[in-house]
């Protein structure tokens, strides 16, 4: 395959501006932002993150110079697609629209050209339905925010080749990335399986009355969330033994949360207008300041970590 150097993100919004932005951080990568329409201001949110990085040391000015002048937006189709390597989508999760935007892109491209999805929830093997090539359309799913946290999901659709999820390995590792292969097309993948098996059995206790809602957040960040950096799941498994593992489980699983509708708990808050940050409660009641500093304490810890783990 290739060597890949131009790459096109198409979508301009919160997560296009951020992967262009990663993408950019490689001196020897050429990033396109496909948009509708070019914005006096279209710089502008990736100079905003860009800043926020350098006032907690984790980039400098001339990293933002450098990442800014290797980002250029076009409206033109033949524009972006012609030349390009690789081309990943941020657009709206509606499935027909993601298909026909491929079969569109595969109109321009070279056949050696890489698509790939950034979709959270759809399956990339339905996405590639309209390609007349789906062998080289893969799910890559970044994490929100794109340009902070390192985990991007590639996920193989039932078409997908080998070589196309190697390249796409190889090229997310090449700009800083931890990307991780999902061998099939499932929903949710695996980082979201795992995040909402955590959820479900979170609301459960709280629908039960085991424990109120401030009470499950603090036993995640005071406990095993502490180790979760550094310990994944199975690891942890090895740490403690399989035997202890399995005795455990055969006594505790039974007792878990196994249903598979959404907690009652959130229709009866969606009834009442009770929708989290954006109503000031949900879960839990939240002043402005408390949103702030919760929404703040995360990107700062997202930003201290990219400063320690700088290339």
């Amino acid at each position: 395959m290739k060597p890949i150097k131009n790459v096109v993100i198409v979508g301009a919004g919160m997560m296009g501006n951020s992967i262009a932005q990663v993408f950019a951080s490689d001196p020897h990568l050429n990033v396109v932002l496909k948009t509708r329409v070019l914005k006096d201001d279209r710089y502008e949110p990736i100079a905003n993150n860009l800043d926020i990085m350098i006032a907690r040391g984790a980039a400098t000015e001339a990293d933002k110079k450098a990442i800014l002048s290797r980002i250029s937006f076009v409206t033109d189709d033949a524009a972006a697609y012609t030349d390009a390597d690789f081309v990943i989508e941020c657009y709206p999760e509606v499935m027909e629209t993601k298909q026909d935007l491929f079969a569109l892109v595969e109109k321009f491209c070279r056949d050696d050209c890489i698509l790939a999805t950034n979709t959270s929830v759809m399956s990339p093997t339905e996405i590639s339905k309209k390609c007349r090539r789906r062998e080289r359309v893969v799910g890559a799913h970044f994490w929100n925010p794109g340009h902070l946290i390192p985990l991007v999901e590639v996920v193989k659709s039932d078409f997908t080749s080998e070589e196309v999820m190697q390249a796409t390995m190889e090229l997310l590792k090449r700009v800083g990335k931890k990307p991780i292969y999902c061998k099939k097309d499932v929903p949710g993948f695996v980082a979201n399986r795992l995040q909402h098996a955590l959820w479900r059995e979170a609301f459960y206790m709280v629908e039960n009355g085991i424990a109120d809602p401030a009470t499950v957040d603090e036993a995640c960040k005071y406990g095993p969330g502490l180790r979760w950096p550094v310990m994944g799941p199975m690891e942890n498994s090895d740490l403690v033994g399989i035997e202890l593992t399995n005795n455990i489980h055969k006594y505790i699983l039974r007792h878990l949360a196994d249903n598979h509708e959404p907690s009652r708990l959130l229709q009866e808050m969606l009834d009442r207008g009770e929708l989290g940050f954006k109503s000031g409660k949900g879960w839990q009641e939240w002043t402005p300041e408390q949103m702030k500093a919760s929404s703040d304490g995360l990107k700062e810890y997202l930003i201290d970590y990219a400063a320690k783990n700088k290339k």
